[in-house]
This record gives structure tokens, sequence and C-alpha cells, in this order.
């Protein structure tokens, strides 16, 4: 098991231009847009979206630490 995933994290590192994130509409969109004001507004969603899980995660991990512990 421990093989597979390290396989297709090495992958992953070796190919990283065939992970593209953005959909078509989002790219052609950022690609057209000369100030960048819209590419750093799509950047700043992606970074709130990506933090909300973690928070979550924090949390739940302080709650099982605070009830183990006493």
């Amino acid at each position: 098991m421990r093989a597979k995933i390290f396989l297709i994290v090495l992958l992953l590192l070796v190919f990283p231009s065939t992970m593209e994130a953005q959909c078509a509409m989002c790219r052609a969109v950022v690609e057209s847009e000369a100030d960048g004001s819209t590419a750093e507004g799509i950047n700043n969603g992606i970074v709130y979206l990506m933090a909300i899980p973690y928070v979550l995660v924090a949390g739940l991990f302080y709650f099982i630490y605070r009830r183990m512990r006493g």
C-alpha cells in the first residue's frame, strides 16, 4: 500500500504539467485581463476555500486533544 502511495506522489511530482487546476473559462478570463485584479480575486478565493478545511481539522484535533488530556 505504501509503495502505491509513494509511486502516485512520485508521478505527480515528476509530471506537474499534467495537473491543470483551472477550468477553461477561468483560465480564459484570467489570461485576457491586463491589470490582474481578477487573477488576484481568484487566488484569494482559492486561499479562503483551502483554509476552511484546515481550520475545521485543527479544531477537531484540538477538541480531541483536550478530551484526551483531561
